[in-house]
């Protein structure tokens, strides 16, 4: 099958910082893709050398089978990094530009608008100016004109950045309905849960070159933690004994419970039957290991100190507004 967006060796300096280094990417059709890693790792970079907006110093990409995002524009969906509108027009007359502008025409352009202004809260703004609203409001209308002409290619830097947890769930669900219908998406963030929630596909980057490309469920399977997350049903049980059975190496408070590490070979059933046994639980489940300890892992070993590895889990830690350019 052809991918919607290939990478072949691509570099990209900036005087002497290479932002970009070597990197390959595949994206199939229909993939759904997370493009993960903390700020300043190259991601950004990389979409806009993806959009054409810059150029690689070397390499080779192509978007929709085109060998520039340029000839494929009207097909592309694109959130970026920077948000930006036309802020003296009103909503549903800049909602009415873009989507002319991506080959959308009347009477089926004032439906969508009307549409997806709801889906994402907005009901009723369209005489609007786009300067009376608020950032996180905005962000919202620039999504919808990102989504507004149905895209093959859905391209969407940090999305969610800055919006309330109502608000990112929206346009969450927004996201995985554009899949459904059959769209491409590359959805680019630093806060790694997002892309655990979302993605199927992950491709980590760091320092500008790709650490991790895999289906998320055999990262997972991969990176298995061997062990167990307990939460007994009365929050005072004595569970002591959970560190006597065969096999559990130890166990440490978590924030809903108990983290019971496994020794190597342990059945993990085995184990959850026996603790059912000795106490009654209202959480008894696999831990499953995270993005972010994933690539701490994969990366420690290229990071110079215990400084500028602390700094990079404050990084992946860090759920604001998106931080420095990536």
């Amino acid at each position: 099958m052809d991918a919607a967006v290939e990478l072949k060796n691509v570099t990209k300096t900036f005087g002497r910082v290479a932002a970009v280094r070597d990197l390959d990417l595949v994206i199939p059709y229909g993939g759904l893709y997370g493009f993960i890693g903390p700020n300043g790792a190259g991601k950004t970079t990389a979409i806009r050398l993806i959009m054409s907006i810059l150029f690689p110093d070397s390499g080779d990409i192509s978007v929709l089978n085109y060998p520039s995002a340029l000839e494929a524009k009207n097909r592309i969906g694109y959130l970026p990094e920077e948000r930006g509108v036309y802020r003296k027009m009103r909503v549903g007359a800049f909602l009415q530009y873009i989507g002319s502008l991506k080959g959308v025409r009347e009477p089926d352009l004032s439906k969508r608008i009307k549409t997806y202004l709801e889906r994402v809260g907005l009901g009723g703004i369209e005489k609007k100016r786009c300067e009376e609203l608020s950032k996180g409001m905005l962000q919202k209308v620039q999504f919808v004109a990102a989504i507004i002409h149905k895209p093959d290619l859905l391209i969407l830097d940090e999305p969610f950045s800055g919006l309330d947890p109502v608000s990112m769930r929206l346009l969450r669900d927004l996201v995985l309905e554009e899949h459904g219908r059959g769209a491409t998406i590359l959805f680019s963030t630093h806060v790694m849960p997002q892309a655990e929630e979302i993605c199927r596909h992950v491709v980590m980057v760091h320092q500008g070159c790709k650490v991790m490309d895999q289906d998320l469920t055999n990262i997972r399977n991969q990176y298995d933690t061997s062990a167990i997350e307990y939460e007994p049903l009365d929050s005072n049980a004595d569970v002591s004994g959970t560190l006597q059975l065969p096999g559990v190496e130890r166990m440490d408070r978590s924030e809903a419970g108990y983290k019971i590490q496994l020794a190597d070979n342990t059945d993990p059933a085995e184990v959850m039957h026996r603790i059912i046994d000795m106490e009654p639980p209202a959480r008894l489940e696999l831990s499953r290991p995270r993005l972010e300890d994933i690539f701490i892992r994969l990366v420690s070993t290229a990071t110079d100190s215990a400084e500028d590895r602390e700094k990079l889990r404050r990084d992946l830690a860090r759920t604001g507004n998106g931080g420095a350019a990536s």
